[in-house]
C-alpha cells in the first residue's frame, strides 16, 4: 500500500516514472528571515507577511504560524510589540528586534553560511563527477 503524502510536506515527489520534482526547503527559514527583517526597521505583522517572500523566498505566507512565530519570539525577548495608532486605520501592532533578537540573528547568519559551504561542496562535488 502507497502512504500518499500531503502536499508540500516531501521535499521531493515523483510526477510520472523518470521525472522528480524536488524543493530544496531550508527548514524554518521563516524565523530568521524574520528577524532580519526587523533588524532593517520595526514592521507590523502585514507588513512582515508583504515583506517575507522577499527574503524567505516563499510564496505563499501562512498568517496564523507567522503570528504564533511573533508571539513566541517575544516571550523570548527576541523581538519586542507595541500598539500603535499613529498610521492610517485601526491600531497595528510594531514588531522591534531586541538585542538578544540581534544576537540570535547573528548565530542564524553563522548557520545558514555553514550551510551554504556545506550545500556548495555538494555541488561542487556532483559537478566534479558529470564531467566524467
Amino acid at each position: 500500500m502507497r502512504h500518499r503524502h500531503p502536499r508540500g510536506v516531501r521535499s521531493r515527489r515523483q510526477t510520472r516514472p523518470g521525472h522528480w520534482h524536488v524543493r530544496a526547503r531550508v527548514e524554518r527559514f521563516v524565523e530568521p528571515s524574520l528577524l532580519l527583517l526587523l533588524r532593517e526597521r520595526p514592521l507590523h505583522g502585514y507588513e512582515l507577511i508583504e515583506r517575507l517572500p522577499e527574503v524567505a523566498g516563499e510564496g505563499r505566507v501562512d498568517v496564523g504560524n507567522l503570528y504564533r512565530l511573533l508571539r513566541a519570539l517575544e516571550a523570548e525577548g527576541l523581538v519586542s510589540s507595541e500598539w500603535s495608532a499613529e498610521l492610517p486605520g485601526p491600531a497595528k501592532r510594531t514588531y522591534e528586534l531586541t538585542d538578544e533578537g540581534r544576537r540570535l540573528l547573528d548565530r542564524w547568519a553563522e548557520a545558514l553560511r555553514q550551510a551554504q559551504a556545506d550545500v556548495q561542496g555538494f555541488l561542487d562535488r556532483y559537478d566534479q563527477d558529470e564531467r566524467r
